[in-house]
Parts: structure tokens; sequence; C-alpha cells
């Protein structure tokens, strides 16, 4: 039988974090508003996004490649 604990933590702490990002988003959104143009933050946002996410790419990649190099394994029950 499956914990339902990690499951539930991961979830909430999911729902918390994306309810934050919007938030910051939306946050910034309305500060672009105000003097600048808008395509501005959106471009700025999307910037930060991408680099997000190829931080976290190459970070599963640097995991995935020490983690054979020091022969742990890696297959699924």
């Amino acid at each position: 039988m499956m914990e339902w604990i990690p499951v539930v933590f991961v979830a909430f702490k999911a729902l918390v974090l994306g309810t934050g990002m919007f938030f910051a988003i939306k946050w910034h959104y309305d500060q672009g508003k105000k003097g600048k143009e808008t395509g501005t933050v959106l471009r700025a946002s999307g910037k930060v996004a991408a680099v997000f996410v190829i931080a976290l790419l190459g970070l599963g990649l640097l995991t995935f490649v020490v983690v054979r190099m020091i022969g742990l394994d890696l297959t699924l029950p």
C-alpha cells in the first residue's frame, strides 16, 4: 500500500508554490503596467522561467550522472 503522507505534502507544496508564483507574476505585471510597457515585464518573466527550467534540467542531469557514476541502482520496482 502506498503511503499517503508524501502525496499530500507534495500536492500541498505544489499548490502553495504555484499560488505564490501566480501572485508574484501578477504583482510584477501590475507594476509594469503602471510605468513601463507590458511586453517588457512579460518578456522578463519568460526569461526567468526559461532560466529556471534550464537550471532544473541541468541539475537533474547532473544528479543522474553522479548517481550512475557512484553505482546506485536506478531501476524502478
